[in-house]
């Protein structure tokens, strides 16, 4: 993956079987960071499925500041999915979660080809997924006690595989 120069980010997209341990411990640390500590919320991080996931990380200065998990079609949806989508705490307002959705909606079509892509969203970020073609599907719900939406992007055409 490249570096985006206005902020000094370097990303890497790699098979869990392709993750050194530091790295691993590190991207575990930052979802529990988030997830776990700053939204108070208690949930089995370490479902078995990051072993069968592509693991997109965003890393400025030595630090990891950004990750993703890309799901396979047929794993969690019959679609391919994006899961823990996290940015550290520190450089939130500077416009990386966008870099971080666009560079995971770009490694989906990279490694699973021009098909649709399921969320399951935070309520409150459904219109930042909808800038990523993500419309919502059903009614909300409940995920770890946090109001939740399932969207989904549909697979490009032909046309837009650009």
């Amino acid at each position: 993956m490249t570096t985006h120069s206005e902020t000094n980010l370097v990303w890497q997209l790699r098979p869990f079987a392709q993750l050194t341990a530091e790295e691993l411990y590190i991207l575990l640390a930052l979802r529990s960071e988030v997830f776990v500590v700053e939204q108070a919320c208690a949930y089995q991080d370490l479902d078995g499925m990051d072993q069968r996931s592509m693991h997109l990380m965003g890393w400025q200065d030595e630090q990891l500041v950004a990750y993703a998990r890309l799901l396979p079609p047929g794993l969690l949806y019959d679609t391919a999915s994006i899961g823990r989508v996290v940015t550290r705490g520190t450089i939130r307002g500077m416009g990386i979660g966008k870099l971080l959705m666009g560079n995971a909606m770009d490694a989906v079509r990279s490694v699973f080809g021009p098909v649709a892509v399921t969320i399951s969203a935070q309520a409150h970020l459904e219109v930042f997924y909808n800038t990523w073609g993500f419309v919502k599907h059903g009614a909300p719900y409940l995920e770890d006690g946090i109001p939740h939406v399932r969207m989904i992007s549909s697979a490009p055409s032909a046309g837009n595989l650009g």
